[in-house]
């Protein structure tokens, strides 16, 4: 099974991603939401035409971490920050201008700068990279919230605060295929913590 890379398979990926990031904020139970997100990330990685994974026939599913609760944060963004502009280099879509406009304060785990994307339409933009990068997680860092693609986990963004759970890290599509290109994780976004959740590389 082949990808199909068209505008309309991209587009129907990506109104799939968002209508299943709708489904986890409606699950009150975070334990469950994850459970809902770990099938239909799988089923999209599997069986969409867009999916990034090549060998989709071959492929069993992401690796997920048990869900650990004290990994979930109903966190204030903290918005008295440097406003510094960040610039990701992209074969495909030239420079990616983002700017810093918060950051989020982990306890027990660390600082995540949240990045706002300058392109057209604009999002909310948060990578973790974990001390486990290169061993258990991407060695380029995951994702956790990409408002743009539909990866929001919810919060109240009029109140000033996010729900950064971390069970939800998820790959870029440039881990699987070099068909992508990534933004990838900052200095900034680089934790010292361990954390063997979300979508991982290897046992």
């Amino acid at each position: 099974m082949t990808q199909d890379l068209s505008e309309l398979a991209v587009a129907d990926w990506r109104r799939r991603v968002f209508a299943l990031y709708e489904t986890v904020r409606a699950e009150g139970e975070p334990a469950k939401a994850h459970a809902i997100w770990q099938a239909g990330r799988d089923e999209l990685l599997m069986t969409h035409p867009a999916s990034p994974v090549e060998d989709r026939e071959a492929y069993g599913g992401a690796q997920i971490g048990d869900y650990q609760p004290e990994l979930r944060f109903e966190v204030e963004i903290d918005t008295n920050v440097e406003r510094v502009r960040w610039e990701a280099a992209s074969a495909t879509d030239g420079v990616i201008p983002f700017t810093r406009i918060g950051v989020l304060h982990l306890p027990d785990v660390g600082d995540l700068d949240v990045w706002w994307l300058e392109s057209y339409g604009g999002g909310l933009f948060v990578p973790v990279k974990d001390a486990l990068a290169g061993q258990r997680t991407y060695g380029g860092g995951r994702y956790l919230i990409d408002t743009v693609k539909g990866a929001d986990l919810g919060g109240d963004l009029r109140a000033g605060w996010l729900v950064a759970d971390l069970n939800f890290t998820y790959n870029p599509s440039c881990a699987y295929s070099p068909l992508w290109t990534c933004p990838l994780a900052p200095a900034t976004n680089t934790l010292k913590a361990r954390l063997p959740v979300g979508e991982l590389t290897s046992a």
